[in-house]
């Protein structure tokens, strides 16, 4: 029994029983003198940052081919609009290529005609303003001449004289600007015809053109993208449809508000207004530029200031109200997520990002519920979601899955 109570030579027994000798190397977990907050934090960390660096490594080479995808993306939210008008003018028996053309011909003769009727009201109207127009430059001249700024005509033909030589030392950078300009140009116009060349497939073939898209994916992923599809493209026409609604909210307001204070070409300025709230920033800037410029060449200093207190009321009030509102009711965005969104999207795009930060950010919030719910599992639209397999090897199969036999 006596070497059940010997101790080996490297142990010594204590208290708590036997303990390695201080020589001995314990196996400690790596980390585990660190705080367990400071653990949970770091592995946040790392993983957070490498969802942001794939996020900017995708808008970078998303940037890259800005000039294929925004007249893409302008294409379908302009068949988001007109997909309706075609599906009616289908049900009445058109075929379906001359339903899009009619409808793509009909939409391009409102906008011309349009155009056309603000620019000759305006140039009608400026004409007949031009008058009034020296009368204020004038009247400016001489505020400034006697003023609290004391600039006199010869301090004015100085300051001109000096901006001429400035241009005349500046012109190679005129001229490179020129060139970049009309490099700009060239591109706005292969823009404009690949939104109308991409809105005539869009409108005749959106729907193969989304089968064949789904038909790239496994056979188990084609029910679940395709309901997912269907679920994102009616988000999106609920934008462009409220996007519509508060276009015209801000016509009639600025519009009925330059009516009331006299200010001339009420109506123009209007249609320009309702034009111009589809471009993000930049429409409501150059619109409501022109209603002051006309209320003060017009009717003066204080009309002037009444007309712009009409366009920031009505501005403000679709842009932090209505527009909220009624987008973030539409497209299922809280009101404060289509504000942070549209911040964030200016922001990292300019105005591109502007324009199409509330609809891509609708269409992912109804695809990632969609996928969420498991939609598609209860989902009776999805009829060619799963397709079956081919009969014959000698029978192709169309975009939409149906068996054509062979011609002899």
């Amino acid at each position: 029994m006596k070497h059940l109570f010997s101790r080996s030579p490297g142990t010594q027994v204590g208290p708590a029983g036997p303990e390695a000798t201080p020589n001995a190397t314990p196996s400690v977990h790596p980390g585990s003198d660190m705080p367990y907050a400071v653990r949970i934090a770091a592995d946040w960390a790392w993983r957070v940052a490498i969802i942001i660096g794939a996020l900017g490594i995708v808008i970078w080479l998303l940037s890259q081919i800005s000039l294929l995808l925004i007249p893409l993306m302008i294409a379908a939210l302009l068949s988001g609009l007109l997909g309706p008008v075609v599906m009616l003018l289908r049900r009445t028996g058109i075929p379906n290529g001359l339903a899009t053309g009619i409808t793509i011909l009909a939409f391009l003769g409102l906008i011309v005609t349009a155009l056309s009727v603000v620019g000759q009201r305006l140039a009608v109207g400026l004409t007949s303003l031009w008058a009034q127009a020296l009368t204020g430059i004038s009247q400016i001249q001489q505020w400034l001449a006697e003023g609290p700024l004391k600039i006199s005509n010869e301090d004015l033909d100085a300051f001109l004289e000096n901006a001429l030589n400035q241009l005349k030392n500046n012109s190679s950078g005129l001229v490179s600007g020129a060139l970049s300009w009309g490099t700009t140009v060239g591109h706005l116009l292969t823009g404009v015809l690949l939104v109308l060349f991409s809105l005539i497939f869009f409108l005749l073939d959106g729907r193969r053109i989304g089968m064949f898209l789904v038909r790239l994916l496994p056979r188990r992923a084609r029910p679940a993208a395709e309901g997912a599809g269907r679920k994102g493209w009616s988000s999106m026409v609920s934008y462009v449809r409220v996007q519509l609604f508060v276009a015209f909210i801000d016509a009639v307001g600025i519009g009925i508000g330059a009516f009331i204070l006299g200010v001339p070409l009420a109506m123009p300025l209007g249609v320009l207004v309702f034009i111009g709230s589809f471009i993000p920033i930049l429409g409501a800037l150059v619109t409501g530029a022109v209603a002051v410029l006309l209320a003060l060449v017009a009717n003066g200093w204080l009309n002037a200031l009444f007309m712009l207190a009409i366009v920031l009321l009505v501005q403000q009030a679709e842009s932090h109200i209505l527009q909220p509102m009624v987008m973030g009711k539409a497209v299922s965005l809280h009101p404060l997520a289509v504000v942070i969104t549209v911040t964030a999207g200016t922001m990292i795009a300019g105005i591109a990002g502007a324009l199409f930060a509330v609809p891509i950010m609708a269409v992912l919030n109804t695809v990632v519920k969609y996928i969420a719910a498991r939609g598609w599992d209860n989902d009776p639209s999805l009829i060619h979601a799963d397709p079956p397999p081919l009969r014959a090897p000698s029978a192709p199969a169309d975009l939409d899955g149906e068996i054509r036999p062979m011609a002899n």
